[in-house]
């Protein structure tokens, strides 16, 4: 998500800031630029003036154009009109309420309503030790009550019985005197939905809203849809008065711009994004963070967050100490390509490194997915226990054995042996630089002109 508009503005403000000094002129051509990005990348027109009008305003002041560096302070100015845009920061689940908390999951079918229900359950269970239910009102698409209640089961929360016949608000009424007999916490009420918005469905979600009172309207909209999850999206708060958004799907390659937009247009701020299929794959939503990471800057908070969720403590310390033995072989280098599966995709976890969309270029020019780090694991699971301890023993021998047992060639097994020996010379780097040697370097001091990352043997081609 935003990979083109990233380095659309990424480009333009680069030219910027090698400019020692800037005139009107200059600041108008640039948000020109901008103003066309922002528009191919799916923003709303109205949005895009909005904020071209404001980041203009502040830009082209004597402060900004005569300061020691106009370039950096005009980015500064359209980082914080960007997170203006997108925000303010919002908690994920409002749960200020009396229990039981009703949440109504609004939106189109096919948008992802259904699984953002047993998402939220989830999260609201684990990391807010919430007791919740659910209850389907989805009484339109064929299996959607049984799809609910499975997701319920998976998610380790109770779903509501169905009873066949029964109507949309019938069901919720049993649903709030079930909730509140049961002492639950949380309850969540999955509306059905429409291909299209039409009078049926709003009137049904608007009668829905009058029952059940809930605390939380929460608008899932499908990020890969563009402009017209902005029209959803006004439709929807019109009707019901939405209280946030769930924005899905946004670890895809849509242009982004329905996310720019979704907050000037309806007021309700974006509260939570799905980033995967996994039922766990919901995350909060930082305007800040998501500026950055449009302006090249990067994300490393929510890198960092992400590591400390997968990596146990344990673990770190064990391989601090390999690595300061020169112990490291290729079992922990296995546990690194798990590690990193289980964080996210490669592209996800480039687009939080500052300074990356080089890299990714990279990666999406030599056809680097993540089935790339599941093959890398098949050829070390083929390897004897001496081999993976001691990986100079390997020889010709060896590899025509292993490239057989994961099914691959010869070359393949190469290409691993050659990635292993960059990625331990890259921690050992790091290890000598220390915090702010690598921050001074950046990302290619790391990576020492390429080859760091599983994948990306420097610039050959994948497997």
């Amino acid at each position: 998500m935003f990979d083109a508009l990233s380095g659309r503005l990424t480009g333009i403000f680069d030219k910027l800031r090698r400019r020692g000094a800037l005139s009107e002129s200059d600041v108008t051509e640039a948000l020109r630029e901008v103003r066309v990005a922002l528009l191919e990348a799916d923003v709303a027109l109205s949005v895009v003036k909005t904020f071209i009008d404001d980041v203009r305003e502040k830009a082209v002041g004597e402060s900004v154009l005569k300061s020691v560096t106009p370039g950096q302070q005009v980015v500064k100015i359209v980082n914080d009109a960007l997170v203006a845009m997108l925000g303010p920061a919002a908690p994920g689940i409002d749960l200020n309420a009396p229990a039981p908390v009703v949440i109504l999951m609004l939106g189109l079918q096919g948008s992802g309503k259904t699984t953002s229900a047993g998402k939220i359950a989830l999260r609201l269970r684990t990391r807010d030790r919430k007791r919740v239910m659910l209850a389907s009102l989805d009484t339109q698409r064929p299996a959607a009550q049984e799809q609910l209640a499975t997701l319920a089961d998976r998610a380790g929360v109770l779903s509501l019985p169905i009873v066949a016949g029964e109507r949309p608000v019938a069901i919720a009424r049993r649903a709030m005197t079930e909730a509140r007999q049961g002492g639950f916490d949380v309850l969540v009420l999955d509306t059905a939905g429409r291909l299209a918005i039409d009078e049926a469905l709003m009137e049904e979600v608007a009668e829905i809203a009058t029952v059940a009172s809930p605390h939380e309207k929460l608008l899932v909209v499908d990020a890969m849809t563009g402009q017209d999850a902005v029209t959803v999206a006004r439709a929807f708060h019109e009707k019901v008065g939405v209280t946030g958004i769930v924005m899905t799907r946004m670890d895809g390659d849509a242009r982004g711009g329905a996310a720019l937009s979704m907050r000037a247009i309806t007021g309700a701020p974006i509260r939570l994004v799905g980033v995967g299929e996994k039922l766990d794959a919901l995350e909060d939503f930082h305007p800040d963070r998501v500026a950055g990471r449009i302006l090249g800057m990067g994300d490393v908070v929510s890198l960092v967050e992400k590591a400390a969720a997968t990596i146990e403590a344990d673990d770190a310390e064990k391989l601090a100490a390999k690595l300061q033995k020169g112990t490291f072989d290729l079992d922990d280098y296995r546990k690194q390509l798990g590690q990193i599966t289980k964080m996210g995709s490669l592209q996800g976890l480039l687009g939080m490194l500052p300074g990356a969309s080089k890299v990714k270029a990279q990666m999406a020019e030599a056809r680097v997915d993540d089935k790339i780090l599941k093959r890398q694991v098949a050829i070390i699971d083929s390897m004897t226990k001496a081999e993976r301890r001691k990986p100079e023993i390997i020889k010709a021998g060896r590899k025509k054995r292993i490239a057989a047992g994961a099914g691959m060639k010869v070359e393949d097994v190469n290409r691993l042996l050659k990635q292993f020996d960059d990625m331990t010379t890259m921690m050992k780097r790091m290890q000598k630089m220390g915090q702010k040697g690598m921050l001074r370097q950046g990302l290619s001091g790391l990576m020492g002109g390429g080859g760091g990352f599983p994948g990306m043997p420097g610039g050959k081609r994948p497997f």
